[in-house]
């Protein structure tokens, strides 16, 4: 069997990089063992500042302009509704986060981003004591649904093995990559932390953060938008909203924890004021990176390995422009981002 690319993972990087694929009429097979749940249980939202200082994110704007028409192709293509239009308010404690509101909308990257208008309406259940920012250009990808139904269609199209990927089968050569009874052109890496295992880029710093999220049924909360304040809850419909997250260095597993639930419940408390029962719980280990940003780029010796990783929280924006600029480097040499090459680690 020969392809022009094997993919190794399918969560939202391998997914983004497999449909610029198709949409370039290359050929590919994808390898995916079920070993990396962060895409399935991610939050999916997309969201352009840091809530916490009211900082931009990296490249919100770029990533926008190319996320948006990506997942509404997806949604043609694989006929459902994906992305979610939601409005993001952030909870004010004090006045002192109104205003540092006020001076943030000022900055030019800011500006597109955060409403100057502030909603002071009283929300029943919600602690907010002087009202909420709003965010502009703002929504939820169901991501769960989304690798689902993308999974199944590769499936469909034969385009896809769900088997665990054996690293020592792989024999590089400058021209061609082969592996088992397939011959490539190039393999791109997008394995989560799995990447630990990977002996081609193991050296990378990757940071594996779990996160754990609850889904709980609040019957006297009624609320349409995302609220972030200690926490984020998603509605999800019929009173029943998604909570999170946690961040946990110390916790490898993919499992759902005591601890995290109960850091879940203590800082709900100090969001909502409601009756509310725990319908699930969820966790999985984000790829997360030194500085935040993605590892995107080549092997430094093999130049027919690449690896899309890293992308953190926030991948439902990130890995459309990160997979496109990463399939433009590998076909057409044009230029990775600087932020994001993983030559930033060369020789350290």
């Amino acid at each position: 069997m020969k392809v022009d690319y094997i993919i190794v993972g399918l969560g939202l990087a391998g997914l983004a990089f497999a449909e610029e694929l198709q949409q370039a009429n290359k050929t590919f097979i994808v390898f995916e063992d079920d070993s990396q749940t962060s895409s399935l249980v991610a939050g999916g939202v997309y969201n352009p500042v840091n809530l916490r200082r009211f900082t931009p994110v990296w490249n919100a704007a770029k990533q926008l302009d190319i996320a948006m028409p990506f997942y509404k192709k997806l949604e043609e293509k694989l006929h459902l509704q994906l992305d979610k239009k939601i409005v993001i308010k952030r909870a004010f404690k004090s006045l002192e986060e109104q205003n540092n509101w006020f001076e943030a909308s000022d900055k030019p990257l800011l500006k597109r981003f955060l409403n100057l208008h502030l909603d002071k309406t009283k929300v029943a259940g919600v602690l907010a004591d002087v009202g909420f920012g709003i965010v502009n250009e703002t929504g939820r990808v169901d991501t769960l649904q989304l690798v689902t139904a993308y999974r199944n269609f590769l499936k469909e199209n034969n385009l896809i093995r769900f088997e665990q990927f054996d690293h020592q089968q792989l024999e590089v050569s400058k021209s061609t990559v082969n592996y088992k009874d397939i011959s490539s052109s190039k393999v791109v890496f997008c394995e989560g932390y799995g990447v630990k295992q990977n002996p081609f880029f193991k050296y990378l710093p990757l940071q594996e953060v779990k996160g754990e999220l609850l889904t709980i049924h609040a019957p006297e909360l009624q609320i349409d938008f995302l609220l972030k304040s200690t926490l984020f809850l998603i509605p999800l419909g019929d009173h029943y909203y998604k909570v999170g997250a946690t961040f946990n260095h110390s916790d490898k597993t993919s499992k759902p924890s005591d601890i995290g639930r109960q850091e879940l419940i203590e800082k709900l408390t100090k969001v909502i004021n409601v009756p509310y029962t725990i319908i699930d719980q969820t966790a999985g280990i984000r790829p997360a990176t030194k500085g935040r940003k993605p590892f995107v780029g080549v092997h430094e010796e093999f130049n027919n390995l690449a690896i899309l990783n890293g992308l953190g929280t926030r991948g439902v924006m990130i890995a459309p422009t990160l997979a496109k600029n990463l399939y433009l480097h590998l076909e057409y040499n044009e230029p990775l981002d600087t932020d994001a090459d993983i030559k930033r680690f060369a020789n350290k």
